[in-house]
């Protein structure tokens, strides 16, 4: 075990960077769902982008755990990384870490193993990516040492902003998209039936 000012400023920079990747990579897939990101940006870009988002948040993440267990200023057991009870250092904030870090890995072996999975299954184990994003906030907001500082306040806020956003973009989307459905269903039924009912 190790400890030093190394080690506590690389979890906290990578906690910080950690919430803006995570909220980047959530807001790019409730809008990249079914090319809501709109008709001026391809799909594939949104999906690629998102893909490699999550790739280097889950890198960091590791990096994240892995300096928060070695650093000896406070007793952070390595399997207190992956069950969410039983630290003696912050329960409660370190379990909601550990719950974000178990839904990364579903929401990771999900992924890996989509082309396995029905849409429908991935789809659901998928959906976790929302809890971890809140659960994240959460940890951050509880454990993180500049928590209370205005900047962070603010970065934290904005993050939870933006996914807000995205997911009202998102529902207004669908929202349109059932109005047109019903609006051409309407038109087919005039055409199939000459305009007559």
């Amino acid at each position: 075990m190790l400890h030093g000012p190394f080690l506590w400023y690389a979890n906290r920079g990578t906690g910080v960077v950690l919430l803006v990747l995570l909220t980047l990579t959530t807001v790019l897939g409730v809008l990249a769902t079914r090319g809501d990101a709109g008709s001026r940006v391809p799909r594939f870009l949104t999906q690629s982008f998102h893909r490699n988002l999550a790739l280097v948040s889950t890198v960091l993440l590791v990096v994240h755990v892995a300096t928060a267990v070695v650093d000896e200023y406070v007793d952070i057991r390595w399997w207190q990384a992956f069950v969410p009870v039983g630290a003696t250092y912050q329960p409660l904030w370190l379990g909601l870490g550990t719950v974000a870090l178990d839904l990364v890995a579903v929401v990771v072996l999900s992924s890996l193993l989509r082309a396995r999975l029905s849409h429908r299954s991935w789809r659901v184990l998928h959906l976790s990516a929302y809890a971890c994003w809140a659960v994240s906030v959460l940890h951050g907001q509880g454990i993180g040492t500049d928590a209370g500082q205005g900047w962070a306040r603010v970065t934290g806020l904005a993050c939870v902003a933006a996914v807000a956003l995205a997911v009202l973009v998102r529902l207004a989307g669908l929202r349109r998209r059932s109005v047109r459905r019903r609006r051409t269903a309407a038109v087919n039924g005039l055409l199939v039936t000459g305009g007559h009912r």
